[in-house]
């Protein structure tokens, strides 16, 4: 099967389509289309600057540029899921850091060194940067929901908690259930998508496989691992960004650190 290549008029065909979403929010007085203009234009430079980049590693094909490119969308995810949240505190963006990098960078070793343990070079940069990107993105997800969720408990059950700590309970005790809470909330959504996925959508990198001209099976192959990898890391994360959280939030003396919260006005932007 040929591959079809897409011209830049096709893509302006594509991008037209948002005046659809113009349209609805000025109907609706939904007073989007400022933020509609910002997030197409994003998604066209940034796309188009991740474009560029990407050939130069290509065609470079060198160990430290892949892990470069990886360690700078590592960071921004990490940056990226603190910002998501509605409360803060000090050494969030640490934790959050700590949390998405571990999970993301082991299960994305783990792939390539195991499961796709041909490829040779490991860091051929056509596997390494689309997938570790790939379970970047959804174990954010995962570390922003989980982060928030304790926070808002911990927040808004503060006097239940500091009860329970003035009756002898330990901290671990005091903030059990918020923990349990925040882990569930940030693996749901990996679970739901689990629940549907190859009978409701067809996720992004099997479609691409698809496109691209790759046997449906072979393609439905790459797509389960990547569920998989995908669900380990976001697990990994949220457990992991709960507990240093979890951690700073209460110190030894069994005390909680409620001043540490803050709020910042944000609503859990884009979750």
């Amino acid at each position: 099967m040929k591959y079809l290549e897409l011209s830049y008029l096709d893509v302006g065909l594509a991008a037209a389509l948002i005046i659809i979403n113009g349209v609805i929010s000025i109907a609706l007085g939904l007073k989007l289309g400022r933020l509609l203009l910002l997030a197409s234009v994003r998604t066209i430079l940034q796309l188009l600057l991740i474009g560029l980049v990407l050939e130069s590693v290509f065609s470079l094909d060198k160990w430290y540029a892949v892990l470069g490119v990886l360690l700078v969308m590592t960071i921004i995810a990490g940056i990226s899921a603190v910002g998501r949240t509605e409360r803060r505190f000090r050494g969030a963006y640490i934790d959050s850091l700590i949390a998405v990098s571990c999970s993301s960078w082991i299960v994305a070793a783990y792939a390539l060194l195991a499961i796709m343990r041909d490829i040779q070079p490991w860091y051929q940069p056509q596997y390494a940067i689309p997938l570790t990107g790939m379970i970047l993105g959804n174990s954010l997800n995962g570390i922003s929901l989980g982060m928030n969720r304790l926070t808002e408990q911990l927040a808004t059950h503060r006097d239940q908690v500091e009860a329970m700590l003035t009756l002898g309970a330990t901290r671990w005790e005091a903030a059990r259930n918020s923990v349990r809470q925040a882990v569930h909330t940030g693996m749901i959504p990996i679970i739901n998508a689990m629940m549907v996925v190859g009978i409701v959508s067809l996720p992004g990198m099997m479609t691409g496989q698809l496109l691209s001209g790759v046997s449906p099976l072979q393609a439905v192959r790459y797509q389960i691992v990547i569920m998989f990898l995908i669900a380990t890391a976001t697990a990994l994360g949220t457990v992991g960004v709960v507990l240093l959280s979890y951690g700073r939030l209460f110190n030894a003396d069994h005390q909680f650190l409620d001043t540490l919260i803050s709020k910042t006005g944000n609503k859990g932007k884009g979750q």
